[in-house]
């Protein structure tokens, strides 16, 4: 069930890339999965709980493939131009929501190739940020396997500790004008972050681990297509 959130959310996809691992023709946001574009699948899914108004999505400039795949939802999706880097994409979203949303309103930044993210999985984020507190939250999974670096050769170098790591995920949530004022401190600096939380950490914050499924997996790889083909059939979405 959707919990109430005193706020406004909006998701933020950045959707800029162009998934050169995919060797596709096009880019692997808008690969066919279970019939629809991979983006298709995230929007409805991410836009689906009451506490979602809208969305931005920041695509490629001249993207030739975003007006065949927008589709017809019951709340807004705004395009805007991405980046080269996604902090970039993510930035230019929340300039958006930071001129045309309320001082209150929280970014919901989501990677546009998840497609597989639950109800739950929302339901449990939301939960566990406080409106008077601008640290926000993250899904993540506690790693589970042996890590080991790799040194020359691709030969073992040592087996690093697990303890207290995590495989960050998305949807990440902070308050718009804070992560924006995190992301604008990195924008043209010597750090490229990698996720938004690590730009919260730049900037002092401690952002809240929150469970995440292990189904919410990322489109990365021509193998991982059938696979949340197989996880969109098994668990159709609720449709806006």
């Amino acid at each position: 069930m959707s919990q109430a959130f005193p706020g406004k959310i909006w998701a933020v996809l950045p959707a800029a890339g162009i998934g050169r691992r995919m060797n596709a023709p096009r880019p692997k946001q808008y690969l066919n999965v279970a019939g629809r574009p991979v983006i298709e699948w995230t929007l409805r899914r991410i836009l689906a709980p009451d506490f979602v108004a809208g969305a931005v999505v920041a695509i490629a400039p001249e993207d030739p493939f975003w007006p065949a795949s927008a589709f017809n939802a019951s709340k807004p999706v705004v395009a805007v131009t991405g980046g080269r880097e996604r902090f970039e994409s993510v930035t230019n979203g929340l300039r958006h929501l930071a001129h045309s949303a309320g001082a209150d309103t929280w970014a919901l930044v989501h990677d546009a190739v998840r497609p597989c993210i639950t109800p739950e999985e929302l339901d449990r984020l939301v939960a566990a940020v406080s409106p008077d507190r601008a640290d926000g939250a993250l899904l993540g999974l506690p790693v589970r396997d042996t890590l080991k670096r790799a040194g020359a050769g691709q030969r073992v170098e040592s087996t690093v500790s697990r303890e207290h790591l995590w495989q960050a995920l998305t949807p990440q949530l902070f308050p718009v004008r804070t992560l924006l004022a995190a992301l604008e401190d990195v924008v043209g600096g010597e750090t490229q972050v990698t996720d938004e939380a690590q730009a919260m950490e730049l900037a002092g914050y401690a952002p809240a681990l929150v469970p995440g499924a292990i189904t919410n997996i990322k489109l990365t790889q021509p193998d991982d297509l059938a696979l949340i083909a197989r996880l969109l059939g098994e668990s159709q979405p609720a449709l806006p």
